[in-house]
Parts: structure tokens; C-alpha cells; sequence
């Protein structure tokens, strides 16, 4: 199986400003994103960045960089604008792996892939864990979700789904939801075409607005977690220590 890493980076976030140019242990976290993701077996890793900032920084350390649009609504968005950039035939396989995610591991990203190349009736593929507790399954930043016997998703929710009428709120088989996706290359250039749902904006979840055109997405249950990502400065800081131990 063949498949293509893009990186989505932007310099602009309100918790962590130059978030990709963060340092951890003399590398850029972009940097550091797409050597944990060289380690898959993807054909190739790129990232797009709307930032001649990141841009020159992949270069210093040997990662290939597209510059793309700095107006692009979400990351989908600006992968579309990546796969036009590369000539993506239609149904080459496309990983999104998020650009702060240092720790993210390959086999997932392999997983991820491998779930939909299997899965010829979904154009998308993510994963999630099992989820057990109770603290992280009734908060709102923790995203849940459900799918069907075959495995594909039925609904995301920040809401915790699904709720186990005799359990007293306790997590039953309770699914969290990893931010890591995988598509096929031609849904990606018909994804900006699609309308914003109302569940998508109620949630602010994007993905729901692939479910409610009824478009199917595929969803490997990991065995691990993912490794943490880095959203504020006391992720960083974390994940600094982690990786220099």
C-alpha cells in the first residue's frame, strides 16, 4: 500500500503563538511532527504551511514544504490545495497528521492508512480508543464517538455518547475519538465544495460535516493511546521532557 503524509501548519493559534517553530530539543516541531511520520511507511511526507517561516524551517532540516493559501477555513481545506499541488491521482490514500503532534506514532499513521484501502465504500478513515474514564468521557474537549458494526462512524460528539442508561454516566464501551485522519485523494478536492452542516457548527466538529452529506468514514480501534499533543504552553513543556528522557 502507497500512501501520502501531509502536514497542515499555520503559524496563527491563540494558545501557542509559532506553534510549529516551537523548539523541542533544538528541532521545530514541524520538523519533529514529519520525522515521526517519515517512520510509516508512507511514500511520502509533506507539509503545507501558509508561512514562509515554516517553510524555511522544513528546508533546514531536510523536509519538503508546499506553500498554500493563507485563507483556507480549516485544514481540510489546505490539504485539498496540497493534493492539487501534487497531482494526487483520485484514489491515492492521504493521511492527515496534525502538525503538533511530536509524538504521534508511526504505526498509527500506518492503521489509519490500511483502514481505508480496506474500506472501499468510505471516503475517509480515523481512529479512536477505547475510553474508560469518567472524567475524560463527560468532558467536552474529549471527543467521543460511535460507529456501526462494520466499523464506520455513526456519530462524533463532544457530548458523552454512548450513554449508559444504568451506569450512572459511566463510560460502557466508550470510544475517544483521535484526531487523525486518512482520505481519498478526490473526496479531499470535493470536500471544500461541500456546505457547512448545522451539526457541524452546533459541535464544531468537522467531520460531521462528512456524515451528513452521507459520506461514510472508517474508524480503526487502537489498542494504544496516542502520545500527547501540544494545544498550550504546559503541553509543550511536557512533551519537552518526555522527549529528552
Amino acid at each position: 500500500m502507497s500512501f501520502t503524509v501531509i502536514i497542515p501548519a499555520r503559524l496563527a493559534s491563540t494558545r501557542l503563538p509559532n506553534k510549529p517553530l516551537a523548539d523541542i530539543a533544538g528541532q521545530p516541531m514541524i520538523v519533529r511532527v514529519a520525522q515521526r511520520a517519515a517512520l510509516s511507511g508512507a511514500a511520502q511526507v509533506v507539509v503545507a504551511t501558509d508561512a514562509p517561516e515554516v517553510a524555511a524551517a522544513c528546508a533546514a532540516h531536510g523536509v519538503r514544504a508546499l506553500m498554500t493559501r493563507a485563507d483556507h477555513p480549516s485544514g481540510s481545506d489546505r490539504l485539498a490545495e496540497a493534493v492539487e499541488q501534487l497531482r494526487l491521482a483520485d484514489d491515492a490514500v492521504v493521511v492527515n497528521v496534525q502538525g503538533d503532534e511530536p509524538l504521534i506514532a508511526p504505526a498509527m499513521i500506518d492503521a489509519c492508512a490500511a483502514t481505508l484501502e480496506a474500506q472501499l465504500d468510505c471516503v475517509m478513515a480515523t481512529v479512536a480508543h477505547t475510553l474508560t474514564d469518567v472524567a475524560e468521557f463527560s468532558n467536552p474537549n474529549v471527543v467521543k464517538l460511535v460507529t456501526d458494526k462494520a466499523g464506520r462512524a455513526l456519530y462524533f460528539s463532544r457530548a458523552p455518547i454512548a450513554w449508559w442508561r444504568d451506569g450512572a454516566g459511566a463510560p460502557n464501551q466508550a470510544l475517544r475519538h483521535v484526531g487523525l485522519y486518512a482520505y481519498r485523494a478526490g473526496f479531499l478536492r470535493r470536500f471544500p465544495t461541500l456546505a457547512v452542516s448545522p451539526l457541524e457548527q452546533i459541535e464544531s466538529l468537522e467531520q460531521l460535516r462528512v456524515l451528513w452529506h452521507g459520506e461514510r468514514i472508517a474508524v480503526h480501534v487502537s489498542n494504544e493511546r496516542p502520545g500527547p499533543g501540544v494545544d498550550t504552553p504546559d503541553d509543550l513543556e511536557r512533551v519537552r521532557r518526555l522527549i529528552k528522557a
